[in-house]
């Protein structure tokens, strides 16, 4: 380890500016790429010429990596440094290379520094100060959180918006001080890069956000967005470790993005069917870096168009200069290939019996609805040879089952509530109906009163292209906050076959969307889809866009644009609180891919709505997202799914 004493200088104290944070945000990975820089010594830092009157930076280390991707890929909140300790009463420095896309386009593609408490990123415990990022926008964000007095902050460059020119003027080597050696229990943070110097003052006492109030210090680390950090030097040991400039041994290596199914014979070979996989190598020294596809090698173990469960082993030869490693280190991840990327219920040949297969049960709130749907195959027969619709308690205390009521395909039913329905459909032809009803696709609405009754409508696209209609109103229900739906069948089989989007995760940018769905005020509407990911990015996943049935509201109608990781946009979104449940963002990410997500929108009837997400993820854990308070028009509350770099699949 190389110790650099009385190296470079810095100005004046300089304040970091920070981008808001949110506080359920979080990984607990720093990234580190692999430039060509990190080659150069850092005693390099040394030929740096610094004015006269400048504070000099003693006991300075070598801490060599870098934070973000070279291409200026990384996005807000994917990418993250280690964590530097600072204890009361002492100051810490950290010196970097800060590299500004050419072609950014807004001021805040720069970083952000987080002050917290002595927790990791998704502790049960962690608590922020604030964030502060490099570039001072007093009518933007560029600094919040719950102890973070924007008043508090100069800077000798100021946008007006977040589209002004001069974000590359933040570039280059940026020295960065966080000062507790005031006589109070507050901090100075300045950063400058000899011609951008930003300070904040925090001369009063700040609380102690630790749970042990023994434990004094409190941590930072930074969070690029759109740019790269390649970290030079700390006179604070961060944790992990310090890391060398030398070349570094892979030791580790930790697939991400494996897709749980793949489609049998739909891919030539591995490296095709596993494109989209990404990896972490850990190095000697705490080291990681993010490498793609490209940079590993692939065999699936037996093989990879077989039906059944499979083994993905991937391989990684490189060091972290990308020289040749002696030995490669090797990673696995379980994956299986199907002949079907959709959910099945009953057996595909129809010979399940009566009741013979049946989904979960699904909680309906009194005005709510639930929507699902998918496709009927049937045996033929006869006319109850299909699906069935079951409203039941939740404990199946009614009846022999539970019912309320059980509701044929065939408009005939039965049940405790059944007596008090009125059963409608369009049709009266039933020899061609279950004909159609082979192949045909249904959608299947429920809906909770809320005054002790219930009505379900099924609408069938039929395999011979008509529409066949099926309703039953005014289903009795015993306790409207004990109403429960399920599906069963017999001699059928149901397909929940509905995909939005690209099968192998590539669609654009709203490059898919559903129909619109109508919230009528004072009610909730409900769907339920599985999601899949290319992994690559947080908001590569599903979004919600609540809006006017005419899309007449910004470029597509927009009350709000919701994405899936606590973010959105809108003319309705400003007012809403966005919030979640789950710190650990890679964690959330992986669980996403086949997640499982019950997504409701409740149109309050006070000109705001609400919408909830409920995901089960697929490492079996459950994520919850909240939007509250967004600005509607009540008359007119609609809502669709959209997605980027996934697809869905109704349930």
């Amino acid at each position: 380890m190389r110790y650099l004493n009385k190296l470079a200088s810095v100005f004046c104290f300089a304040t970091l500016g920070v981008w808001a944070l949110t506080s359920c945000e979080g990984s607990d990975l720093y990234k580190v790429g692999s430039p060509d820089w990190v080659a150069a010594k850092a005693d390099s830092i040394k030929n740096a010429n610094q004015g006269s009157g400048e504070e000099e930076l003693v006991g300075m280390h070598e801490d060599v990596y870098s934070v973000g991707a070279a291409d200026f890929s990384t996005g807000w909140w994917a990418a993250f440094s280690k964590y530097y300790q600072i204890p009361a009463g002492q100051k810490w420095h950290g010196v970097f290379n800060l590299s500004i896309n050419p072609s950014a386009p807004n001021t805040y593609k720069n970083y952000a520094m987080i002050l917290c408490n002595d927790e990791d990123r998704g502790a049960a415990n962690y608590k922020e100060y604030g964030a502060i990022r490099y570039d001072n926008q007093p009518s933007g964000n560029s600094e919040w959180g719950d102890y973070i007095d924007r008043s508090l902050v100069t800077s000798n460059l100021t946008f007006g918006t977040d589209t002004d020119a001069g974000v590359d003027k933040l570039g280059g080597r940026v020295v960065v001080t966080v000062d507790r050696t005031g006589e109070k229990a507050g901090f100075v943070v300045t950063m400058t890069n000899g011609t951008v110097t930003k300070t904040y003052t925090q001369s009063a006492d700040m609380p102690n956000l630790n749970a042990d109030a023994s434990n004094d210090k409190i941590r930072v680390f930074f969070v690029p967005e759109g740019s790269q950090i390649n970290f030079l030097q700390s006179n604070i040991e961060p944790i992990g470790g310090y890391t060398e400039a030398g070349d570094k041994l892979p030791l580790k290596l930790t697939l991400k993005s494996v897709p749980k199914k793949i489609l049998q014979n739909a891919y030539a070979t591995v490296e095709e069917a596993f494109a989209n996989v990404t990896a972490t190598v850990e190095f000697e020294q705490g080291v990681t870096m993010d490498v793609t596809a490209a940079d590993l090698t692939f065999q699936a173990v037996p093989d990879l168009n077989s039906l059944g469960k499979k083994v993905l082993v991937a391989g990684y030869s490189k060091t972290y200069k990308g020289e040749g490693a002696p030995s490669p280190v090797i990673g696995t991840a379980e994956f299986e290939v199907v002949d079907k990327m959709y959910t099945l219920l009953g057996a595909a040949d129809n010979s399940t019996p009566f009741f013979g297969a049946r989904t979960s049960l699904v909680k309906i709130a009194p005005n709510e609805t639930f929507i699902t749907t998918f496709t009927n195959y049937t045996a033929g027969g006869n006319n109850w040879e299909n699906y069935l619709v079951v409203l039941s308690k939740g404990d199946l205390s009614l009846g022999a089952d539970g019912e309320y009521a059980v509701l044929r395909a065939d408009n005939f039913g039965w049940g405790n509530g059944y007596g008090t329905c009125t059963a409608t459909c369009s049709h009266s032809d039933w020899a061609a109906w279950l004909a159609a009803m082979n192949g045909g696709k249904v959608t299947v609405q429920v809906t909770n009163n809320g005054d002790g009754t219930a009505d379900v409508e099924a609408v069938t696209v039929g395999s011979d292209a008509n529409i066949y209609t099926q309703t039953y109103k005014g289903i009795t229900v015993a306790d409207p906050n004990d109403f429960y739906f399920s599906l069963t069948l017999e001699k059928a089989h149901l397909e929940f076959d509905g995909v939005l989007g690209n099968e192998d995760n590539t669609t654009p940018f709203f490059g898919a969307k559903s129909d619109p769905i109508k919230v009528p005020a004072g009610h909730t509407v409900t769907t339920r889809f599985r999601n899949y990911t290319n992994g690559g990015a947080n908001w590569n996943n599903y979004l919600a866009v609540v809006c006017k049935a005419d899309l007449t509201l910004g470029a597509d109608g927009e009350y709000a644009v919701l994405r899936a990781d606590n973010f959105g946009w809108g003319n309705g979104y400003g007012t809403c609180t966005a919030a979640c449940d789950h710190a650990d963002w890679a964690a959330w990410l992986e669980a996403m891919n086949e997640g499982l997500v019950t997504l409701s929108v409740t149109n309050k009837g006070d000109g705001t709505a609400d919408v909830k997400a409920v995901t089960l993820g697929s490492d079996g854990k459950t994520y919850t997202q909240t939007y509250t308070g967004i600005t509607v028009d009540a008359s007119d509350v609609n809502f669709y799914l959209t997605m980027e770099g996934a697809h869905i699949v109704f349930e």
